[in-house]
């Protein structure tokens, strides 16, 4: 199962992971020890990759500078690869374990990054959204090498072969990367399990719609999963907050904790819990399976302390047989779980279209291959000249067997002897007949 190491800070982030509707076990691991935040994804399989990534983790936290210093934290990542390796020559994991690694730090406005594979930093800023770090994968290569597009790199049978990795080389280095920041960024740190489910502009949209990273980094996962979720997904979210709101933090949190000190009553406590599961009830939604078909519900799947706070709000028209199967399981195990009503219709939607584009190819492969199955007409003229041929045949088989009346044999002999050239424009059949006759 995947790693996560979390720190109190004053920073403002979310985080989530999860082993998704293929994999069998979550090889990802991730740390969230402010100013440091890593994602790091296994390679190798179970009993490999997880250990693989787990080991990455901890060295770089041990190793990791107090505050950021991209040369420094490239040092903690560099000494990971060597662990790694030394850990497969002792017998700890699998040989040939590997992992990618996102490591970054962010202070005020100095943000540092280390990166090695295919696991992304991306950064959000005014409302646009620009990846940080690029691929180690052979796709990447191609693309610059522009052999491939980004749509076709998407689908590409080698997408997921990637050039560099932690464990791998004991002279593999990061890439290193640092920028200034401004307060009101957002920093996301992703494993390929996001990037690979999701468009750019998919991710944009999710990081600019919600303002607590907490269910920003949750909706991110719940839309990769609920495509397919075909690898374990993994992401970090991180406000840049700047020193002016982090002071105003600190201060509002001691009020606050003076105020609860003081006023903490029963009734208070009882009031905020039903005002939080109505909340929940009146904003989440989640799918299950209900009767062969996909059933939107409206609040939080369960009982809570005796009480439903959920409803149906429709059954749609999608059958679970038609979705993938590892879609389908989910539904029917768990569900799948979204933050919103309009989230879930999307994502019916996001279904019917699949389902339908599914339909459409099979059609057009069924309509192929009877086309292609059907005989051929033959061509124009064949038919005149085998017949031309029997009857010449036919023709010199009469002229041995039958001695022809004189007066129709001279007639037909006159016939061809007077215009020569008919003869060769006229069918095999009649030329033959005219020399059996003579």
């Amino acid at each position: 199962m995947a790693r996560a190491k979390r720190k109190k800070s004053g920073a403002t982030f979310g985080s989530r992971t999860d082993v998704g509707c293929v994999r069998e076990h979550n090889e990802d691991s991730l740390a969230v020890a402010p100013p440091l935040y890593v994602v790091c994804d296994g390679m190798g399989g179970h009993a490999a990759g997880e250990v693989a990534s787990e080991i990455a983790v901890d060295v770089i936290c041990d190793r990791a500078p107090a505050h950021p210093d991209a040369s420094a934290l490239g040092q903690a990542v560099e000494e990971a690869n060597l662990a790694i390796i030394r850990a497969a020559r002792e017998g700890v994991g699998r040989a040939g374990m590997g992992c990618t690694c996102t490591a970054a730090m962010l202070e005020k406005d100095k943000l540092v990054i280390a990166q090695v594979g295919d696991s992304r930093a991306y950064l959000l800023h005014k409302g646009q959204m620009q990846q940080l770090t690029r691929d180690h994968s052979l796709v990447a290569d191609l693309i610059e090498a522009g052999q491939i597009t980004e749509a076709e790199a998407r689908v590409h049978p080698q997408r997921s072969v990637i050039t560099r990795a932690l464990g791998s080389d004991p002279r593999t280095q990061p890439d290193l990367f640092e920028l200034t920041v401004e307060a009101g960024d957002r920093l996301l740190l992703c494993s390929d399990g996001l990037s690979t489910m999701l468009e750019d502009d998919q991710i944009a949209k999710i990081l600019a719609s919600h303002s607590e990273p907490q269910r920003c980094a949750a909706q991110l996962v719940n839309e990769a999963v609920g495509r397919g979720g075909y690898d374990n997904v993994t992401v970090i979210v991180v406000d840049v907050t700047g020193l002016a709101e982090q002071h105003r933090r600190k201060l509002t949190r001691k009020s606050r904790a003076t105020a609860i000190m003081l006023a903490l009553l029963l009734v208070a406590i009882i009031a905020g819990c039903a005002y939080g599961f109505n909340y929940l009830a009146s904003n989440a939604a989640y799918l299950v399976a209900q009767d062969g078909k996909v059933a939107v519900y409206q609040g939080v799947p369960g009982d809570i302390f005796g009480f439903s706070f959920n409803h149906l709000d429709r059954v749609t028209d999608v059958a679970l047989d038609d979705l993938q199967p590892g879609t389908a399981n989910r539904l029917r195990e768990e569900g799948v779980k979204v933050d919103s009503l309009e989230a879930a219709n999307s994502l019916v939607a996001e279904y019917e279209k699949e389902i339908a584009d599914r339909r459409a190819a099979e059609e057009e492969a069924a309509r192929a291959a009877a086309e292609a199955n059907q005989p051929e007409e033959p061509a124009k003229g064949t038919e005149g000249a085998g017949g031309g041929a029997a009857g010449g045949e036919q023709g010199g088989t009469d002229s041995q067997d039958t001695e022809p009346p004189a007066g129709a044999g001279s007639g037909t002999t006159g016939k061809g002897t007077g215009n020569p050239d008919a003869g060769a424009r006229g069918s095999t059949a009649g030329g033959t007949s005219g020399g059996t006759n003579r």
